[in-house]
């Protein structure tokens, strides 16, 4: 039987582990290193750049350089977040035919699931490199607060790398397994605190025996290390405008430039209290060549980053309050992604909790050995491990007036079901179209349509008299199922709700036999 890797796709940097002689083990790439960065180049001969070769072409190809891709998976490119993310980015996003983002580099758009498809094949090569065999099963982690189609979109993403996915198990979650690998009989509630280069997550857990159950879930899909580089990138552009009289935004190479030094400047300042961002030739003006030189301070950059900070306590706080617990409630905090090396995001969780967060688990590398965790745990039948899921947002079904009637509210332990009577809103009404929706909105529009379905043979009556009733099932892996019964017939019309990501199966077959160009063969 082929080993089943474990594999954390990033939005900055992706790693992958797998269980070795009963120890998770991360896998280092061909350069040595423990992570590798999620971005993907076109070279100018159409070579396909991923990783460190990809970073290091950056400045000079930033037009055709992917980075941060994973914040788009899924979405629509309507959205404010597709909006966001096209500021100050030196490659183009353009809408596909589907209505999703899709990153246009020379002539050729790639979609998102196909650039996570492409950082998943490199996953999946450094594994078999070191592994010596063909790995064709994974698990891959996604943000606990990612929605279906994002979740969809990952899975995809995987098929499209030559992937099974056998479980997407949300990024806190993961940690929370590495936490807990080896430590017999404890029983603790521990709190994640999870601020990546894109997302930012925070989940509560109790652990026990044989037991992980998570009790609650709260996060935002666009906030995270990303967002700290942009303040500083746009700091520095306005220092350089004041002082020059030049605005950089417009500068493809300038802009990956300035993304590069601010990213160095903000770990930098994680140990000092100031450092210096020197970039000689980063515009031309009248009279000849412009250097932008910079003291950023530590007091600076926290200034700047206080609001993202402050946001993301605030979502601990919901968190805390969806789970029924008070702070001095929990037994550890960890400290998963990194940007919580940040200086300023350790000392606020430790203001808040009262207590220093837990520092013993890499929070680059904890992901992915939570995964390889999870993976075996699937592979090992006397694996005694029960892990108890929740839904991260809640469901329910479109209403008369554009509303959104909630039957499972998120946070909800899987597998569950709910069902509630609804009736008709005209007379002699026979039919009812039943409209699941995904999100915490009232207003139905505002959330996520997962599907729909018609029950007819509804017997004539007056409006508010039949009792039509809709029922909801989770499974332990996340399936609804949706059923709708007229109590007085017996009629019944059900559906399955199969998560739906951005591409169509013609689609993703498409990029498969395109990406398999590009595919190295591991002999078993």
């Amino acid at each position: 039987m082929s080993r089943v890797i474990g594999i954390d796709l990033g939005t900055t940097n992706s790693c992958v582990a797998v269980v070795d002689n009963g120890q998770p083990v991360v896998i280092p790439n061909t350069g040595g290193y423990k992570t590798t960065p999620s971005m993907f180049a076109l070279a100018d001969d159409g070579k396909r750049l991923v990783g460190h070769l990809a970073k290091r072409q950056a400045i000079t190809n930033a037009s055709n350089t992917v980075y941060a891709s994973k914040r788009l998976i899924g979405r629509r490119f309507e959205s404010a977040e597709v909006r966001r993310a096209s500021e100050l980015c030196p490659y183009a996003i353009t809408e596909g035919p589907n209505g999703d983002p899709r990153m246009l580099l020379g002539e050729k758009t790639f979609t998102c699931a196909e650039i996570a498809a492409i950082i998943l094949r490199e996953m999946k090569r450094v594994a078999q490199e070191y592994l010596g065999e063909a790995i064709r099963e994974a698990v891959i982690t996604v943000p606990a607060h990612f929605n279906d189609a994002q979740r969809q979109s990952t899975k995809d993403a995987g098929k499209i790398a030559g992937l099974e996915v056998l479980r997407i198990i949300n990024e806190p979650t993961a940690a929370a397994l590495a936490y807990g690998f080896g430590r017999k009989n404890a029983e603790e509630t521990v709190l994640v605190y999870d601020l990546g280069g894109g997302t930012f997550d925070v989940s509560i857990l109790e652990m026990g025996e044989g037991v992980l159950e998570v009790l609650a879930t709260a996060g935002d899909t666009f906030l995270g290390g990303e967002d700290f580089d942009r303040l500083l990138v746009n700091h520095l552009i306005e220092q350089f405008e004041a002082s020059e009289g030049i605005d950089l935004r417009a500068e493809p190479m300038a802009l990956q430039r300035l993304k590069d030094a601010a990213e160095k400047a903000k770990c930098d300042l994680s140990g000092a209290t100031q450092t210096e961002v020197n970039l000689p030739f980063i515009a031309t003006g009248g009279d000849g060549p412009r250097h932008l030189s910079v003291i950023v301070t530590r007091e600076i950059l926290e200034r700047l980053a206080a609001d993202i900070v402050d946001r993301t306590m605030t979502t601990v706080g919901l968190c805390l309050s969806d789970a029924g617990l008070s702070p001095d409630q929990i037994d550890q905090v960890i400290l998963v992604g990194g940007q919580s090396r940040m200086p300023l995001v350790q000392e606020r969780v430790a203001e808040f909790f009262g207590k220093r967060p837990h520092k013993g688990v890499n929070p680059d590398e904890v992901v992915a050995i939570g995964a390889a965790i999870q993976a075996e745990a699937l592979l090992d039948e006397d694996q005694n491990m029960l892990l108890l899921d929740v839904t991260p947002l809640s469901l329910g079904i479109g209403t008369y007036g554009g509303h959104s009637a909630k039957l499972i509210e998120r946070n909800t332990t899987l597998p569950v079901r709910r069902a509630h009577v609804f009736t008709t809103t005209r007379d002699n009404q026979t039919a009812v179209k039943i409209r699941v929706l995904q999100g915490e909105s009232d207003i139905a529009e505002e959330n996520d349509l997962l599907g729909e379905f018609i029950l007819s043979g509804i017997r004539e009556a007056r409006k508010g008299e039949p009792e039509v009733e809709v029922s909801f099932d989770i499974d332990t892996n996340g399936i609804v199922s949706v059923s709708a019964r007229d109590l007085s017939t017996g009629r019944e019309q059900s559906i399955t709700v199969n998560a739906t990501g951005t591409l169509s199966d013609d689609e993703i077959q498409r990029i498969i036999d395109e990406n398999d160009l590009y595919e190295i063969q591991v002999k078993d």
